[in-house]
């Protein structure tokens, strides 16, 4: 179990870390899905992003693993919104991406599983 906690633990770090960076490689199309009533999007989504690289290496030390996990999960449901403005909005397309309603409130329904995942690492 320690080597599938390990890994998961490996997982969670690059794709916060991964995420994070394409929120500056691609960032209209996280601007795109920021609710109207969110203000300043290209500020929030440059927020996000430090913000997931940020959480997503302070997974690493197990002195700030901890307060990754809280981050995480607090940045997790502050995300809540957009995603259901996304389902609420679907069919839609980001770039290349056709995002159906289904895929959306997938996409909704996946962020408790979320933190519960990043909740698993919150003790060593």
């Amino acid at each position: 179990m320690r080597v599938f906690k390990n890994i998961s633990l490996v997982v969670l770090i690059i794709g916060y870390t991964f995420a994070g960076i394409n929120h500056f490689w691609h960032p209209g199309g996280y601007i795109s899905i920021i609710p109207h009533y969110i203000p300043y999007p290209v500020l929030m989504n440059k927020l996000a992003g430090v913000f997931e690289i940020l959480l997503g290496l302070m997974l690493v030390w197990p002195r700030t693993r901890i307060w990754a996990v809280y981050g995480i999960i607090l940045m997790l449901a502050a995300f809540l919104p957009v995603h259901i403005d996304m389902a609420l909005h679907a069919p839609l397309k980001l770039g290349t991406l056709n995002v159906t309603p289904l895929g959306a409130w997938l996409r909704v329904a996946l962020q408790p599983v979320l933190m519960l995942w990043v909740w698993w690492h919150a003790k060593a």
